[in-house]
C-alpha cells in the first residue's frame, strides 16, 4: 500500500506531461507578427500564405515567419574596371525587401527567413562590373549620381530573379588606384592654380579698365571745362565788340560825345586836386589852373 502511494505522484507527472505535450501539438491558434509573412507547410509542401494577425491551424500544418521587412548587405571593396583600364573599388550599402508576391517562391529556393544578403552582395558585385565598364575613369568621377542610378536600375532588373525589391543604394567609399589618385590631386591642384591666375588676370584687367574709365572721364571734364571757358570768354569778346561797335556808331553820329568825355575826364582830375603844382613841366603837358589870393 505504501508503495502504490509513492508511485502515485510520478504518475500524476508524467500524465501532466503527456496532456501539455498533446495540446501543444494540437493547440490550433498562431499569429503572424507585423512586417512579416506566414509560410503554413504540411509535411514540407507549402500549402498557403497568411497575411499579419492570427492564424488558425491544423496540428499537421506548420506556420514559418517569413520577414518583409527591409533588410540590408553590405558589400565591401567590390572591383570593376573602367572602359580607359582603370581599376576602381566601391563599399556600398544595398537596402531591399522581399516581393509580397514572391514569398513563396523565395521560401522554396532562397531563403525560409527573408535573408537575400548574400544574394544581394553577389548581384551588386557583378552589376558593378558591368556599369563601371561603360565609363572613363574622369566621367566616373563627374558622374557619380549618374553613376549610382545607373547601378541602382540594373540592380533592380538583377534582383527581380530573386524575389527582391531594391528600396535604395548608398555608395560609401570609391577609390581608384593611389597612383592614378595622386594623378587626380595633381590635376586638380594644377586646375585651382589656373583657375587662380584667371581670375587675378580678371582682377587686374578690370582694374586698369576702371583706371582707363576714369581717365576718359577726367578727360571730357576737362574738356567740358576748356569748352566752357572757352564760350564764355567768346561771349564776352562778343559783348565787348558790340559795346564798341554801338559807341562807335554814336560817336559817328555825334562828335559832341567824345568832347564831352573828355570834360567829364578834365572835371573828374580837377576834383581830385588838391592844389599842388607839379616840379616838372613838359612841353606837352597842361598847365594846371592857379588861384590867387
Amino acid at each position: 500500500m505504501p508503495e502504490f502511494q509513492n508511485k502515485k505522484p510520478v504518475k500524476l507527472v508524467l500524465i501532466a506531461v503527456v496532456a501539455i505535450v498533446v495540446l501543444m501539438w494540437i493547440w490550433p491558434f498562431g499569429s503572424v507578427p507585423t512586417g512579416n509573412r506566414g509560410v503554413v507547410t504540411s509535411f514540407g509542401k507549402i500549402v498557403g500564405i497568411e497575411n499579419e494577425g492570427l492564424v488558425i491551424l491544423p496540428p499537421w500544418k506548420k506556420l514559418t515567419i517569413f520577414s518583409i521587412r527591409a533588410e540590408r548587405a553590405d558589400v565591401e571593396d567590390a572591383e570593376g574596371s573602367t572602359s580607359d583600364t582603370q581599376p576602381v573599388k566601391v563599399s556600398m550599402t544595398v537596402r531591399y525587401s522581399i516581393s509580397t508576391n514572391s514569398v513563396a517562391e523565395v521560401y522554396e529556393k532562397y531563403s525560409h527567413d527573408g535573408d537575400l544578403s548574400s544574394y544581394v552582395q553577389t548581384a551588386t558585385q557583378e552589376v558593378f562590373k558591368a556599369v563601371t565598364a561603360k565609363y572613363s575613369a574622369p566621367d566616373l568621377i563627374a558622374r557619380r549620381s549618374q553613376v549610382s542610378g545607373d547601378i541602382s536600375a540594373a540592380l533592380r532588373e538583377k534582383l527581380k530573379v530573386y524575389g527582391a525589391q531594391v528600396i535604395g543604394i548608398d555608395m560609401r567609399t570609391f577609390s581608384f588606384s593611389p597612383s592614378y589618385m595622386a594623378a587626380i590631386n595633381e590635376k586638380v591642384t594644377q586646375e585651382q592654380l589656373r583657375l587662380g591666375a584667371e581670375n587675378k588676370l580678371k582682377t587686374v584687367e578690370s582694374e586698369q579698365k576702371q583706371k582707363v574709365a576714369i581717365a576718359e572721364a577726367e578727360a571730357h571734364a576737362m574738356q567740358a571745362r576748356a569748352d566752357g571757358e572757352a564760350y564764355s570768354q567768346l561771349k564776352i569778346a562778343t559783348a565787348q565788340a558790340e559795346s564798341l561797335k554801338i559807341q562807335n556808331a554814336a560817336l559817328a553820329q555825334n562828335k559832341d560825345v567824345l568832347e564831352l568825355r573828355r570834360i567829364e575826364v578834365d572835371m573828374v582830375r580837377a576834383k581830385q586836386w588838391k592844389g599842388d603844382v607839379p616840379a616838372t613841366m613838359y612841353g606837352s603837358a597842361p598847365i594846371p589852373f592857379v588861384t590867387n589870393k
